[in-house]
């Protein structure tokens, strides 16, 4: 687990009791008495990373939905950054990468609102047209707000309509040269439309999510996998090892996926492999919180420490923190 703030015993107090210490045999120049600062004072590490969680607020005129979703569609009927909180802080997890809830459509103004309440703690997927003709002004200005990425609906007939679009390429080229991500939420039918894209735009980095959803209507295939594992070829592709309450047997404590985030860590390594939990979803009964993120920190054996951090904070810390 990582280190949280009570572990700290360098706070403001005992640098104090240390410096009168100091000051009691011998005077320090001020510049030795803030280098003493500086190398005393507590500075917790940092904590697990969330990859994927989607937020919003209870519904108001503030932030409507998008002309084609209804009330219905809202479930549960909110999911704060505070009702986030009291599921991820007790696991250990102090950053969380946020993405744009589609009943909202192109509207991500709560999302940026909760990166800029919350410093340091959101970074942002947001969802965008990507016909519009400011397209590489918008996407420099999502940059500067904390957006990291952008969610692309990777359907086989979106994917295929992908290959021939300037706007997408637009897309890809300006998130290569900013280090913004494509997100896709993927079938594994898209996949090699997918690889299409990342041979064009190798710079560019793209995040697969949930592994491609394989395993969620059937048991995965080795077909599958291998498709998957195929993008390993390229060296900015990355895969969130998430979603765990929808895939497989869809039951805690989620060893049948054991086998395939092997078989991940094998092809990709650990370095481009990140949990995340998809919450709100993960947290609805039977799920919970706990029980997603304890398949990575508890029950992967024979994986080394630095595989470990990598899965729970390194690798989603150079994707959407660096």
């Amino acid at each position: 687990m990582p280190p949280t703030l009570a572990s700290s015993v360098w706070n403001r107090r005992s640098w104090l009791s240390a410096a009168a210490g100091v000051a009691g045999t011998t005077a320090l120049p001020i510049s030795a008495w803030r280098q003493l600062a500086a190398a005393t004072e507590a500075k917790p590490a940092p904590g697990w990373i969330d990859a994927h969680v989607h937020v919003w607020p209870a519904l108001t005129n503030t932030f409507p939905l998008a002309k084609d979703f209804g009330p219905e569609v809202v479930q549960p009927s909110s999911f704060t950054p505070e009702e986030l909180f009291s599921h991820c802080r007790p696991c250990g997890v102090d950053r969380i990468v946020l993405i744009q809830m589609n009943f909202f459509g192109f509207d991500n103004s709560y999302m940026l609102d909760a990166i800029a309440k919350h410093p340091g703690v959101f970074s942002g997927v947001a969802v965008i047209d990507h016909e519009q003709k400011d397209l590489n002004q918008t996407m420099k200005r999502m940059h500067e707000k904390g957006v990291r990425g952008y969610r692309l609906y990777a359907t086989v007939d979106n994917v295929k309509s992908w290959q021939a679009s300037k706007p997408i390429e637009t897309m890809f080229r300006t998130g290569g040269e900013l280090g913004q991500a494509m997100c896709m939420l993927s079938d594994p039918e898209a996949i090699d439309g997918i690889e299409q894209l990342c041979s064009r735009h190798p710079q560019t980095p793209v995040v697969i999510d949930h592994f491609s959803r394989i395993g969620m209507r059937t048991p995965p295939t080795e077909e599958q996998l291998k498709l998957l594992c195929r993008l390993a070829r390229y060296p900015k592709v990355y895969v969130k090892t998430s979603a765990f309450y929808a895939l497989g047997k869809k039951l805690p404590p989620y060893t049948d996926l054991i086998p395939m985030i092997r078989r991940l860590i094998d092809a990709f390594g650990s370095e481009r492999l990140m949990w995340a939990s998809d919450c709100p979803y993960q947290v609805e009964a039977p799920h919970t919180y706990e029980a997603s993120i304890a398949l990575i920190r508890d029950r992967l054996d024979n994986i080394s420490e630095g595989d470990r951090q990598n899965l729970l904070r390194k690798t989603a810390e150079r994707v959407f923190f660096s």
